[in-house]
């Protein structure tokens, strides 16, 4: 009996333990490292960070970590190089390279996420997303 009470008493206090134990986040929500570097990343290029759900642009005012979700309503809007636009599938929302807007029935910019450069090395805080407002042009992170 006192074995049994031990026990549960004993897993109790684990699990209450656990709850201080901090969780590094990885991936989507946490801190994600770009896979190329910043020298390696022109003006016009597109990087896709699938652990992210980002796309990194490049224009001339600098680095944006756009988040590859429709506002209209959430499908995955993919980058058609053909074209030079991201472009939705679902409804036909059409985007430019710096997340503006351009045509469908999406209210405003995609949303983007914080940037941060160290070097050559970039981190995008995908915990950290951010609604653009339609009359705001660029949010661009300046490099």
């Amino acid at each position: 009996m006192f074995a049994t009470v031990g026990a549960f008493f004993g897993t109790l206090a684990g699990g209450g333990a656990a709850m201080f134990w901090p969780i590094k986040l990885t991936g989507f929500g946490g801190m994600v490292a770009v896979p190329k570097k910043l020298s390696e990343i022109k003006v016009g290029d597109v990087v896709t960070v699938r652990e992210g759900k980002f796309y990194l642009t490049r224009t001339e005012e600098g680095l944006m970590a756009l988040y590859w979700k429709c506002v209209h309503l959430g499908c995955t809007v993919p980058w058609n190089a053909s074209a030079g636009k991201f472009m939705c599938p679902c409804h036909g929302s059409v985007y430019t390279l710096d997340g503006q807007n351009v045509a469908g029935p999406a209210p405003r910019p995609l949303d983007y996420m914080e940037i941060t450069v160290s070097g050559e090395d970039i981190t995008v805080n995908t915990g950290k997303i951010t609604q653009r407002p339609s009359h705001e042009s660029t949010h661009a992170t300046k490099v």
